[in-house]
């Protein structure tokens, strides 16, 4: 019963860090201007999301004993950058929907997309250039960095697809660009905006590293072990898409006979994505070759190292919500 307290608690904590995010995008989504590409805009910022980054940041601030009003610009920030970076991932993935709306470039079109995410980033970092910090050009530079890791991530993303095998190290170095990297950032923002220690930036920023390695492992994990309903997406669709995940990396390493050489036509994208027992074909091999298990076994050691790396903070009720929002992560199903 305490246990179910607590996650009570900390889910209210969350939640209400959550919402008052969404009325900052709110805000700022209503200065975005007037005309199609503003609407573009808007719709992106109105898309209801965990919100994971910004609230991470919100309590990295507090875990360190500054205040969310000092931060509140900074994960508004965050938040924002991401959605560009949704907006223009969904037209180099040609998807048609996202979070169960249409994308951005399927609402509009591609050049007012583009336009709208373009616009989406400069307002991220007026947004950050708000922050009343005497860390103010750290944090500039610290953003930019972020970015240019993140889009460095997509850009080994975009190259998976031309390859016809890619190993687990560069599988690890592309998600902990295009993935870890914005979290760890959000958690080392807070951190500086609430006048953290250097070693307590730096316990935050590990903790994002890690908690972003376990986000998405487990996201390739759900594609094929989640709840569809609760999962909001079709599952296999990163089999029938050929997608490089920690899965069909792990499995093709381990696979052989007839086993290697379907998996080899899912990397080259030669099989038929039609086909009705693909998905199940390949779901049985990832557990018979222990890539499921070894998925497993890789979120729950990096959620422990990033729960373990937050020691260096002193014990306050944002750092318990951060170790509850890492342990989430483990029973995830959606």
């Amino acid at each position: 019963m305490a246990f179910q307290v607590d996650s009570t608690l900390h889910r209210r904590r969350y939640d209400a860090l959550r919402n008052a995010v969404d009325a900052r995008l709110h805000s700022l989504a209503r200065e975005s201007g007037s005309g199609e590409v503003a609407n573009a805009c808007r719709f992106a910022l109105s898309m209801k999301g965990k919100r994971v980054r910004p609230v991470l940041l919100l309590l990295s601030c507090q875990a360190v004993g500054g205040r969310i009003s000092r931060a509140m610009d900074a994960a508004a920030a965050v938040e924002t950058m991401h959605n560009f970076t949704l907006v223009h991932d969904d037209i180099m993935d040609n998807a048609d929907s996202r979070r169960g709306r249409p994308t951005v470039h399927k609402e509009w079109d591609h050049n007012t997309a583009l336009l709208a995410g373009d616009i989406l980033l400069g307002t991220a970092y007026r947004s950050l250039l708000k922050t009343k910090t005497r860390s103010g050009a750290i944090l500039a530079q610290l953003f930019t960095h972020g970015l240019l890791e993140v889009c460095e991530g997509q850009a080994m993303d975009i190259e998976f697809e031309r390859q016809s095998n890619v190993r687990l190290r560069k599988y690890f170095d592309m998600i902990e660009k295009k993935t870890a990297r914005l979290l760890s950032l959000s958690a080392e923002l807070g951190g500086l905006i609430g006048n953290g220690t250097p070693r307590q930036v730096r316990a935050l920023k590990l903790f994002g590293h890690y908690l972003g390695r376990a986000f998405q492992v487990q996201d390739d994990l759900l594609d094929v072990v989640a709840d569809q309903k609760a999962f909001g997406k079709t599952i296999g669709g990163d089999i029938r898409e050929g997608k490089k995940t920690f899965l069909l990396i792990h499995a093709y390493n381990h696979a052989r006979g007839k086993e290697r050489d379907l998996l080899d036509a899912v990397m080259k994208q030669q099989h038929d994505k039609r086909s009705g027992t693909l998905v199940r074909r390949v779901t049985e091999f990832y557990l018979a070759t222990g890539a499921i298990a070894s998925a497993r076994t890789h979120v729950s050691r990096d959620t422990r190292k990033a729960i373990a790396s937050l020691k260096h903070l002193p014990a306050s009720g944002a750092r318990s919500t951060l170790e509850w929002f890492a342990n989430t992560l483990l029973g995830r199903n959606a």
